[in-house]
């Protein structure tokens, strides 16, 4: 699901040739139904299983998209001339990253390329952030992050997420500073220093009190008031929330029931 920067973030969601504007559809009544076609979003071949965020399984072993340097930046090898696939090495952890603080449920580390600011704190649902340092490469902004996973969480709460469970009295300038001090001094080069806050907010008319998680695996059809979209999650009236992101490759068909 497509999103772009705006107040709220808008939404889109691709659906054959086209693309459906998810926040129009936000307190409708609408339908999502998969169609059972699987395609690896790598190859293009169909697969009955779908792994990672949508590889069919050749493509999680061999595709530089699905290597373990996406989850661990800290193990890309780029700099040294080892990467699955060099090419796309170069025009992807071989340019500046960005270490992070975001507020997403709780306050939280992370990396991401230069280029993916906000869509990346979009994608976790992230109400704020910041820009703590700027690497040449992915190697060293993933060394930093290890570092600061000393004090800080590397992961986004999905289901404090959800139901805008967010601790408001965070001042992320001030943890910005706490995160520098603790670097140690070769790490501190990297420093960003741009203190701008970035907030973010999603068109969510209503949040859950208890969630239900539900898949196109186990539910081939889903249907309900949809009440919002925040992170990759669309959520629903009842407490239900769909993943879209796990569902990358997915053919579905959506329909507006009202």
């Amino acid at each position: 699901m497509r999103s772009e920067f705006a107040e709220p973030v808008k939404y889109f969601l691709q659906v054959g040739e086209n693309e459906v504007p998810m926040n129009e559809l936000i307190g409708k009544n609408i339908q999502l139904a998969f169609t059972g076609q699987i395609n690896c979003i790598i190859c293009g071949k169909k697969t009955k299983t779908s792994f990672g965020q949508g590889f069919c399984y050749n493509c999680l072993q061999t595709a530089p998209e699905a290597s373990e340097t996406i989850m661990r930046p800290e193990l890309s090898k780029a700099h040294l001339g080892i990467a699955r696939d060099m090419e796309w090495a170069r025009e992807h952890d071989l340019i500046d990253h960005y270490v992070y603080l975001a507020v997403s449920g709780e306050l939280k580390v992370g990396v991401t390329r230069h280029h993916q600011v906000p869509t990346r704190w979009i994608d976790q649902g992230a109400t704020d952030a910041i820009i703590l340092a700027c690497t040449p490469n992915r190697h060293i902004s993933g060394v930093i992050e290890v570092f600061l996973k000393n004090y800080f969480s590397d992961k986004t709460n999905w289901r404090s997420m959800l139901q805008n469970k967010t601790n408001l009295t965070i001042n992320l300038q001030e943890e910005k500073v706490n995160a520098y001090q603790l670097l140690p001094a070769e790490l501190k080069q990297y420093l960003y220093s741009d203190n701008r806050i970035w907030h973010l907010s999603y068109p969510v008319t209503s949040f859950p009190d208890k969630i239900n998680s539900v898949t196109f695996d186990k539910s081939p059809v889903i249907s309900g008031i949809l009440n919002g979209i925040k992170g990759q999650y669309l959520i629903f009236s009842d407490g239900r929330v769909l993943n879209l992101r796990k569902h990358n490759g997915y053919f579905l068909n959506i329909s507006n029931l009202d």
